[in-house]
């Protein structure tokens, strides 16, 4: 007892602190959309399961009253009476000139798919003040910030909570997070399945609502299309991030689109 603890008359043995079991430094578990019942629809009401997505309202921001509306057209891209070529340098230096330092709508037509607007978005990213998406089916619109897939991958390396993302494939919608993604009815599966071929955005509004709440202090969200996905479809999915009209789960949405080829070139 000397050896050990020489001072105990003087100050007594202090006592070590047991450290923390390695099980409680583990994050919280994702909640799951794997449960069956009725789950909410982002207007108050309770939605029951069945085979065909429920119908849900569309909301958003108003559209901008003073930007610049590109309509988008395939390979092309109109902007009052003129029409661009976007993978044309010398056509889409026109239109960058056009669009300095604007604010700019991106109206989608329903056949315009990413990957033939990598150019466009590019651009817009560089030189216009602020870029919009516009809704197909409503008059509403989405900020967006965009990023290529290098600026995605800058934006998954910064330390940050939740990291949240949309996946959005052929087969569904996937909610990923820095903890892994966000259960769905199968776990093989994405976290919200199509359904009767058609998005489910009833579910994908519940399912971005948990995880706000699994992830509070998370501001931005990244939606990532695969590059076949239609500009269009890509926006009613953005629609999902807002609960009611002007008020998104999220202040940020970022837009990840492919990169250009002259890029991937080198040239």
């Amino acid at each position: 007892m000397v050896l050990l603890c020489p001072l105990l008359a003087v100050v007594g043995c202090r006592e070590e602190k047991a450290a923390e079991p390695l099980q409680s430094l583990k994050p919280a578990p994702l909640p799951s959309l794997a449960t069956g019942g009725s789950r909410a629809s982002g207007d108050g009401g309770p939605v029951a399961r069945g085979d065909v997505p429920e119908s849900v309202p569309v909301y958003g921001e108003a559209l901008p009253s003073n930007a610049l509306r590109l309509a988008l057209a395939g390979e092309h891209a109109r902007l009052g009476d003129e029409t661009f070529e976007p993978s044309s340098p010398a056509s889409i230096a026109r239109l960058a000139e056009r669009v300095k330092g604007r604010e700019v709508v991106l109206v989608p037509d329903a056949d315009t798919f990413l990957a033939q607007v990598s150019e466009l978005l590019a651009m817009l990213r560089d030189s216009a003040e602020t870029v919009w998406l516009a809704h197909p089916d409503a008059p509403v619109a989405y900020p967006l910030v965009l990023r290529d897939e290098e600026g995605f991958r800058e934006w998954l390396a910064e330390v940050a909570p939740g990291k949240l993302r949309i996946i959005q494939r052929a087969d569904g919608f996937e909610l990923s997070t820095s903890v892994g993604k966000l259960p769905g009815p199968d776990a093989n599966g994405p976290s919200v399945p199509v359904r009767e071929g058609r998005q489910d955005l009833a579910t994908l509004r519940h399912g971005l609502g948990l995880l706000k709440g699994r992830f509070k202090q998370s501001e931005d969200i990244c939606l990532v299309p695969s590059f076949g996905t239609e500009v269009s479809q890509a926006a009613r999915a953005l629609g999902a991030v807002y609960t009611a009209p002007g008020e998104p789960l999220f202040d940020t949405l970022c837009l990840v689109f492919p990169t250009p080829p002259r890029v991937r070139d080198g040239g």
